[in-house]
């Protein structure tokens, strides 16, 4: 699945008590904008329209970005992008980040080895985000990059699997409910995938863009019966992206993704780094992708286990020999 997302609690983002501020989310709004439109500049009214904001809020929002250098102004094509006080910020994220940083690495080197993207995905609240995508496929995932979606079923089984007992029943809840049968289903899942070691998931992007807007709907606000029939479709988007290993279908639907967890200091699930294929493989072709993609998990997770030594005697004798 591009379930793609998680994290520990010493790695997830915690959530802060009390009320958040519009104004600055709607701050954020337009800087995640303009990241997620990529090699595309975009107008002063494409940004009104795509966010719903009021000429006046875009104006000074941009205003304020582009004197503090977090965004640039064309000023003969009259676009915006994102500004050099950025880049300030994303090279301190190597050294601030380094696990993320260690498994953005190993995803560039699984697509250079495999020939298929790879990416990074970690959760934040209930959410997961892919963080880093390596690689140009033919056809992206849906969701990334940077767009949110949900930690719950189809999404984020390779960090679930490896998640707390608490979390996956968190995790299970959110696509089961009181679902007997479907809570038994997705126990499978995860079981299943803890034995194998990593993830396979058929779940296509347009099945997860689906999954994606039945889950965004009210059903509340929806008359029983078109109620009932989006819990159904919600039960069968849960578990249609898993297949067996002896479903005969599996020949012949693409594998969308493959992910394995990395593992931080404290031995607790952090992130997930995955390989997308997006095309038809057999059992052999899997699982040398997946031996491939645990090993460099594997690595990440036990460097986090044995830091380097540094012998602070030893670099200050340096610095003065140096002096």
């Amino acid at each position: 699945m591009f379930a793609i997302t998680v994290g520990t609690r010493s790695q997830r983002s915690q959530a802060i008590r009390g009320s958040t501020s519009a104004p600055t989310a709607r701050v954020l709004d337009v800087v995640e904008l303009l990241a997620r439109s990529g090699n595309t500049r975009m107008r002063f009214s494409d940004i009104v329209r795509e966010l719903g904001l009021t000429q006046g809020t875009v104006h000074a929002i941009l205003k304020t970005l582009c004197d503090r250098g977090w965004a640039s102004r064309d000023p003969v094509a009259k676009t915006f992008s994102l500004g050099p006080a950025l880049a300030v910020v994303g090279a301190r994220m190597d050294t601030a980040r380094p696990l993320a940083h260690a498994a953005r690495s190993a995803a560039l080197r699984l697509s250079r080895e495999v020939g298929y993207a790879g990416s990074v995905v970690e959760r934040f609240g209930d959410s997961l985000v892919v963080t880093a995508f390596e690689g140009d496929p033919a056809t992206q995932p849906a969701g990334i990059p940077g767009d949110r979606i949900p930690y719950a079923p189809p999404f984020g089984v390779a960090l679930a699997a490896w998640d707390t007992d608490e979390e996956q029943r968190a995790w299970i809840r959110r696509g089961a409910g009181s679902n007997a049968d479907r809570v038994q289903r997705l126990e499978h899942v995860l079981a299943h995938t803890r034995e194998r070691g990593f993830d396979v998931d058929w779940t296509t992007p347009a099945l997860a863009q689906a999954v994606h807007v039945v889950g965004t709907l009210d059903s509340n606000e929806m008359p029983t019966p078109v109620r009932h029939i989006l819990d159904q479709l919600l039960v069968e988007f849960t578990t249609i992206g898993f297949l067996s290993d002896d479903n005969p279908g599996r020949r012949k639907q693409p594998v969308v993704t493959i992910a394995a967890p990395v593992f931080d200091h404290r031995g607790h699930v952090a992130m997930m780094l995955a390989v997308h294929p997006l095309s038809p493989l057999s059992a052999r072709q899997i699982q040398v992708i997946g031996h491939k993609l645990t090993a460099e998990t594997e690595a990440i997770s036990e460097a986090q286990q044995n830091p380097p030594v540094v012998d602070l005697e030893e670099r200050s004798g340096a610095r003065r020999r140096r002096a």
